[in-house]
């Protein structure tokens, strides 16, 4: 069962993967990516890996995503202002052909290493606890100083932003 779930998972991330590629409209292409991200995360959940799971989805596909989706949105890109790519389909394939030899070296590599058993582990690997308490305990202080440092990231670029005085007067004359 896990097979066939990790051969769809796979099936999704590639074919997101090659959306995003294709796709001209940017916020096609940004689904192509999110549909890739969210394949990943249920890959990391198939290897009992809890944290990058959640921090696929929480990180990657969340915040991130997120981000481009505003700012794509922000822009308003219009159909016409896209440029114009004639051989975009004919790069692509060369490239796909380029890309044989390394797959193929690649793949010769994987066939080479040794056989490991390959079942899930029901131990505790991949739990969050041992992490956090880790974190918390012996290095509270250099994430603290982190959180410092992103607050006053966050508050530079909320100044950085603020709109500034007009320099024009009520009847629209500069001043």
């Amino acid at each position: 069962m896990a097979d066939l779930i990790f051969i769809a998972l796979a099936f999704l991330a590639i074919s997101g993967a090659i959306a995003m590629i294709v796709y001209a409209n940017p916020m096609y292409s940004a689904l192509g990516a999110l549909i890739t991200m969210l394949s990943v995360a249920g890959m990391f959940a198939l290897l009992n890996a809890t944290f990058l799971f959640l921090v696929q989805i929480i990180v990657y596909a969340g915040a991130i995503m997120t981000l481009i989706l505003f700012i794509l949105m922000f822009l308003n890109i219009k159909e016409k202002d896209l440029p114009k790519e004639p051989n975009k389909y004919k790069f692509m394939i060369i490239g796909a052909f380029i890309m044989i030899p390394l797959n193929i070296l690649v793949l010769k590599a994987v066939a080479k290493l040794p056989v490991k058993d390959l079942t899930i582990s029901d131990s505790e690997f991949g739990n969050i606890k041992p992490l956090g308490m880790e974190l918390y305990n012996n290095w509270i202080i250099p994430f603290e100083l982190i959180s410092i440092l992103l607050l006053i990231a966050l508050i530079g670029s909320v100044v950085l932003a603020k709109k500034r005085k007009s320099k024009l007067n009520d009847k629209g004359e500069q001043l």
